[in-house]
């Protein structure tokens, strides 16, 4: 059975939320959005390592709230850094030996399912490299720096890039050791493997795989959540969640 670290960015600044407190920690229907993201990989036998990076500033106030729930789930911290390849990069360097792929989630994304894991997991085991994605649905357009349309640009074989986006943990230690030779306008760690020179393979995500990125977008994250069926089993009670505030 292969074996998968989980690295889960949230050091980012959550400018567009517009709250006090940042997304991956305020609370979606009764548990932080980033133990949402977290439960899903932790309880997966395939999982040895699961870290979220958390930005210097953050990680006392960090601790203090989630201490029992970091040690309940065995999830490690990981310095953030001044840009999100510099996170990532941090807790690259922290992945254990034993895993073979690096699995890297947006931790704003947590209405990830389990089956979509699956997929993602199954298809990288095979080809080296896989990421989550949708096909585009509506038209776009392409517009000047003033709003004008200057073209319609044909929609066929464009997708909308999601995460989890999944490695081989060689491959993504070699994008990242040479990701200042590759290119700066590099938008994902896909495209750092692209870069390489490695092919990376779409799986069929899901539109109610949403990102987290203004309070819309957490209302509709609730909504989503609250319609899918409920688990036979109680899930476990994890302590202490909401003893201190942010």
């Amino acid at each position: 059975m292969p074996r998968f670290a989980v690295i889960l960015p949230a050091a980012g600044q959550s400018s567009r939320f517009r709250d006090r407190e940042k997304k991956p920690f305020v609370n979606l229907d009764g548990r932080a959005v980033w133990m949402r993201c977290a439960e899903l990989f932790v309880t997966r036998d395939d999982v040895c390592q699961c870290l979220i990076v958390i930005a210097p500033e953050d990680q006392e106030a960090f601790r203090r709230r989630y201490q029992a729930n970091l040690a309940f789930l065995n999830v490690q911290i990981a310095d953030g850094g001044k840009e999100r390849f510099d996170s990532v990069a941090n807790a690259l360097a922290k992945v254990k030996e034993e895993a073979e792929f690096v699995a890297i989630h947006d931790v704003a994304r947590p209405c990830l399912t389990a089956e979509l894991i699956e997929s993602v997991f199954a298809s990288a085991a095979k080809t080296g490299a896989a990421m989550l994605a949708v096909p585009v649905t509506d038209t776009v357009k392409r517009a000047d720096d003033k709003g004008r349309v200057k073209e319609t640009v044909p929609r066929q074989g464009l997708w909308l890039a999601q995460t989890p986006q999944v490695f081989r943990c060689d491959w993504l230690r070699e994008a990242y050791a040479k990701r200042a030779q590759l290119g700066q306008d590099l938008t994902d760690d896909a495209q750092l493997v692209e870069a390489l020179g490695h092919s990376v393979y779409l799986v069929q995500g899901s539109t109610t795989n949403v990102k987290i990125t203004t309070r819309e977008d957490l209302t509709l994250a609730e909504a989503i959540l609250k319609a899918r069926p409920k688990p036979k089993a109680p899930r476990p009670i994890h302590p202490f969640e909401d003893e201190y505030k942010w």
